[in-house]
C-alpha cells in the first residue's frame, strides 16, 4: 500500500503507528493475501478474529527454554517477517512428547483466556523470570528534618493489572510488583472539575483518621485534570508498535495485543491516521499512515500478525518514532503505542541506554504509551522506565476487558495530554505535623529543588485523568509517633510565620501546558476545614484509602500494623458509590481472592 497524503482540508491529522515485534517482508502489500471486502458494519475486532480463524492461528504457547538452533531456519529475519504477515508461524522443533500431558505448575497456574475461560500454562515452574523495580517502601520522615515532600505525578496503572493476574492465578504477587500509587490511580474519582484550561487542576485535600495506625491520620490529595470540549478532539497521528518476537507467542500476548489494538481502531475517525510497525529479529513498517476509516486495510494487517524470532526492540522504537515524526502534525495528537512483554534481547538491550534513546525522542513532541502483556519473562522494570522517559504511561493488559478499559473507556486520557511535567509538593507545618510517610510513589520521588527546575522531567496527565497521593501523618506529642525522641530535641523546628499557625500543610502543583517550556504554579493551604471523621468522608476518599490498604498488605509493608484484608473489604464495600463500569465492584472481588490465599 502506498504512502497517503497527510494534509486534508488544512486540518492537523493524528498519525498512529503500531509497532509489532516480528520480521516483515520488504513489501507489506505482497505479504498480505487478498481479502474479501469486510461486511458493512464489521468492527475491527471482528475482522481480526475472522482472519485468525481462517488461517487457523491460535498463537500457540510460548516456552522460553529451547534447544540450540530450535526455531532457526534459512531466510533469517526476513523469512520470519513474512510468516508474521501471512499467519504461518516459523517451524519449530517438535516439542517433547510430555508437553501436552504436563500438569499445571504451582508457580504459574493456567493463564486466563483474554476472552474468558483459560488457556494452556505458559511456563513450567522453573522459568518464572518476571522483572520488577527493586525499591523499598517509603519510611517515616521527621518534619523537623525534611518538611517538604516532592513527587512526580503518575498515571500509570500497570501494577493493578499485574497484581490482578497473580491473584486470579491463585498466587501472591511479588512485593516489587505492587506499586500503591498505580493501584490507587487505576480508579476514577469524582474530584472537583477544573474550571478553565488555563488552570487545568482543581486540587482537593481530605484529612481523616488512619485505618491502619492508631493516633495517626491520612491526608488524601486528589487532582483531576481538565477535560476539553469533547465534541471534537484533535486529529490523531498514531503509530502502533507491536512486539512480534518469539516471546510474544500466546493468546494472552500477541493475540491479546491484536484484539486490544482493534478496539482502539474502532474508536478512531476518518480524519485520524494509523501506522503499524512490527519488530522481532528486525523491524519493518507494515502499514504506512492510513486513514482510520480504511478499516479493512488496517485490521487485515493486524489480523495477519504472528510471532517468531528475537526481540530487536530498540530498532522498532526508533522506526516508530521516525514514522511519527514524518507524519507529525502541530496541534494534533502524535503518539507511539508500544505493546510488548519487554523482553528485549537484540540491539540495544540495556535499560539505561533504551531510556536515553526514548528521552531524546520526547523532545520531538511525540508521546509514548506502553501496553505490557505476558507473565514469566515480563520486564516491568524496562517498561516503567521507558514510559516515564517518553512522556507517556504504562498499562498492563491481563484480559481483553482491560484492553477495553485502557483503549476505549480511557481513550481521551490516553491520547490527549493536558499537562506535561506535573509535579506535586507538600510542605508540612512542624507545629501541626511531627512525622509523615508518603504511601507509594517510591519510583517517582523528586528532590525539593527539582520542583521549580523546569529542566527536570516529570509525569504527564491526560484529558480527565485523576491523580491521588496519600500521606500518613502524626501530630506532635500524639500516640501515633513512631520515631524515638531525640536527646537534644528537634532543634530544626521553626515556628511558622504569623497567621499560618493553624495550617496543617501547604500544597503546590507545577505543570507545563503541552508544548511549552515554562511551568506554571498553583497552590493552596491545608486547614482544619479539610479534616473530617471517617463517617463524613466521601466515597472517593474512603475507596482510595481502601485500595492503598490492600496494596500495602500485599507488599508486606509493616507500616499498616494489624490492618487486615477483612478491614479493607469492609471499607471498600461501603465506598463503591457510583461505579458505571463495575471496576470498584471488581476490586471488592479482588480483595476476596486475596483473602482466599491466606
Amino acid at each position: 500500500m502506498g504512502r497517503i497524503s497527510m494534509e486534508r482540508a488544512g486540518r492537523p491529522v493524528v498519525a498512529i503507528a503500531i509497532v509489532a515485534g516480528l520480521a516483515v517482508m520488504p513489501s507489506a502489500a505482497r505479504a498480505m493475501p487478498d481479502e474479501p471486502p469486510a461486511p458493512a458494519g464489521d468492527t475491527c475486532l471482528s475482522i481480526v478474529e475472522r482472519i485468525e480463524a481462517e488461517i487457523g492461528q491460535d498463537h500457540g504457547v510460548y516456552r522460553p527454554r529451547r534447544s540450540p538452533g530450535q526455531g532457526m531456519r534459512p531466510g533469517g529475519a526476513v523469512g520470519a517477517i513474512g510468516d508474521a504477515l501471512t499467519g504461518a508461524a516459523p517451524p519449530l522443533a517438535p516439542p517433547p512428547a510430555v508437553m501436552e500431558a504436563m500438569p499445571a505448575p504451582s508457580v504459574a497456574p493456567p493463564a486466563p483466556d483474554p476472552n474468558g475461560g483459560s488457556v494452556p500454562t505458559l511456563y513450567p515452574p522453573d522459568v518464572e523470570r518476571d522483572r520488577f523495580p527493586d525499591v523499598a517502601p517509603n519510611g517515616v520522615v521527621r518534619v523537623a528534618d525534611q518538611p517538604v515532600s516532592t513527587l512526580s505525578a503518575d498515571v500509570d496503572t500497570a501494577s493493578m493489572g499485574v497484581v490482578r493476574r497473580f491473584l486470579r492465578d491463585g498466587v501472591r504477587p511479588p512485593s516489587d510488583a505492587v506499586r500503591v500509587e498505580e493501584m490507587v490511580n487505576y480508579f476514577d474519582y469524582a474530584y472537583p472539575r477544573p474550571r478553565t484550561a488555563a488552570e487545568p487542576f482543581a486540587p482537593s485535600v481530605n484529612v481523616m483518621p488512619s485505618p491502619w495506625g492508631a493516633g495517626r491520620e491520612v491526608m488524601v490529595v486528589g487532582v483531576r485534570g481538565w477535560s476539553p470540549d469533547r465534541s471534537r478532539r484533535p486529529d490523531a497521528n498514531i503509530v502502533l508498535l507491536a512486539d512480534v518476537s518469539g516471546s510474544m507467542r500466546g493468546p494472552d500476548r500477541l493475540g491479546l495485543v491484536k484484539r486490544s489494538m482493534a478496539l482502539l481502531v474502532d474508536q478512531l475517525e476518518g480524519r485520524d491516521v494509523v501506522s503499524l510497525v512490527i519488530y522481532a529479529g528486525a523491524d519493518r513498517v507494515v502499514l504506512e499512515p492510513t486513514p482510520a476509516d480504511d478499516k479493512r486495510t488496517i485490521c487485515t494487517a493486524l489480523g495477519h500478525l504472528a510471532s517468531g524470532g528475537g526481540t530487536a526492540g530498540s530498532k522498532g522504537i526508533a522506526t516508530a518514532y521516525d514514522l511519527a515524526e514524518r507524519s507529525f502534525r502541530r496541534g494534533g495528537i502524535n503518539r507511539v503505542i508500544l505493546a510488548t512483554d519487554g523482553d528485549f534481547n537484540l540491539g540495544v538491550v540495556d535499560d539505561g541506554r533504551l531510556e536515553d534513546v526514548v528521552a531524546r525522542k520526547r523532545e520531538t513532541g511525540v508521546y509514548l504509551s506502553i501496553l505490557g502483556v505476558g507473565r514469566g519473562n515480563y520486564n516491568d522494570r524496562t517498561m516503567q522506565r521507558l514510559a516515564q522517559a517518553g512522556n507517556g504511561m504504562a498499562a498492563y493488559l491481563d484480559s481483553l476487558a482491560e484492553g477495553r478499559r485502557v483503549l476505549v473507556e480511557k481513550l481521551d486520557a490516553q491520547l490527549q495530554p493536558i499537562a506535561d511535567d506535573v509535579k506535586v509538593q507538600v510542605e508540612f507545618n512542624p507545629a501541626r505535623v511531627a512525622e509523615y510517610r508518603l504511601v507509594g510513589y517510591e519510583t517517582r520521588l523528586l528532590r525539593e529543588e527539582d520542583f521549580a527546575n523546569d529542566a527536570v522531567d516529570a509525569g504527564e496527565i491526560g484529558d480527565g485523568h485523576t491523580v491521588t497521593a496519600i500521606y500518613e501523618i502524626a501530630a506532635p506529642g500524639s500516640a501515633g509517633l513512631r520515631l524515638p525522641a531525640r536527646r537534644y530535641g528537634d532543634t530544626g523546628s521553626v515556628a511558622p510565620a504569623a497567621g499560618r499557625e493553624a495550617e496543617i500543610a501547604h500544597l503546590r502543583i507545577r505543570w507545563k501546558a503541552p508544548g511549552e517550556t515554562a511551568s506554571r504554579l498553583m497552590e493552596r493551604p491545608v486547614t482544619e476545614a479539610d479534616r473530617a471523621p471517617l463517617a463524613r468522608q466521601d466515597d472517593d476518599t474512603r475507596f482510595a484509602v481502601a485500595v492503598a490498604g490492600l496494596a500495602q498488605i500485599l507488599r508486606g509493608d509493616p507500616s499498616v500494623g494489624d490492618l487486615g484484608l477483612g478491614d479493607v473489604l469492609d471499607l471498600a464495600t461501603g465506598a463503591i458509590g457510583d461505579d458505571p463500569h463495575g471496576h470498584r465492584r471488581a476490586f471488592v472481588d479482588l480483595v476476596t481472592q486475596a483473602m482466599a490465599l491466606r
